[in-house]
This record gives C-alpha cells, sequence and structure tokens, in this order.
C-alpha cells in the first residue's frame, strides 16, 4: 500500500493499515486496536506534533484575517473579538484530529516506533 494512501486514512479518522476501522474511540483517544483489521494502535505517539502544526496554521489563518480586516475596514476591538476567539477555537478544534490522524499515519507508514532504553 502506497504511502499517500496511509496518510489519506489517517486523514479520515481511519486505520492506517486497513482504512476500515476507527483510528479514535473518542476526539482524540487513539483506538487500541483496529476493529477490522486487529493493528495494534495503542502504541501509537504522536507526542505534541499535531498541537504544534495546529498553533502555526490556525495562528497563520486568523492572524492573516484579523490584520486584513483590521486595515481594510478597522471594526471596533470588541467586534475583532467577537470574531476571531470563536474562529480560532473553530479552526483549532477543526484541524486537530485529522492532523492527529495523519502524524500517526505517517508514524506507521514510516515504520517509525518509540526509542526504548533497553534497545
Amino acid at each position: 500500500m502506497s504511502i499517500q494512501r496511509h496518510l489519506a486514512h489517517g486523514v479520515m479518522g481511519r486505520c492506517p493499515n486497513c482504512g476500515q476501522g476507527p483510528l479514535f474511540v473518542g476526539f482524540l483517544k487513539v483506538a487500541p486496536a483496529c476493529s477490522a483489521c486487529g493493528q495494534d494502535l495503542a502504541r501509537a505517539d504522536s507526542g505534541d506534533g499535531p498541537a504544534v502544526f495546529v498553533i502555526l496554521i490556525a495562528g497563520f489563518l486568523v492572524a492573516f484575517a484579523a490584520l486584513y480586516v483590521e486595515l481594510a475596514f478597522r471594526p471596533p476591538i470588541w467586534l475583532h473579538l467577537a470574531l476571531w476567539m470563536p474562529l480560532t477555537v473553530v479552526v483549532s478544534l477543526g484541524l486537530l484530529r485529522p492532523l492527529k490522524g495523519l502524524m500517526l499515519a505517517a508514524q506507521f507508514a514510516n515504520r517509525a516506533a518509540e526509542a526504548r532504553s533497553d534497545d
């Protein structure tokens, strides 16, 4: 199976191995194993990678939009707060799960494993 297919499965929240079973059992909790193929998913750990990418992507999008609106329309500060704070939350939560799935799928596709002290 190609790396692109593994990554696409991860973004969609499916098992990177078969693409059938769910990757998550909650919003961000990784399933212990795939319900379709039995692949062990418990050892997968994306760490802080997804959060970093969410901060960079959402921060760029919202900051650029806020700057554009400020320069083009000069709204009052309360309107900025009313627009950009909820948008930041929505964009961040919307990106977090697909990016975590992508990071886990990349780890699976590249056969990466955590370093252990007994290796």
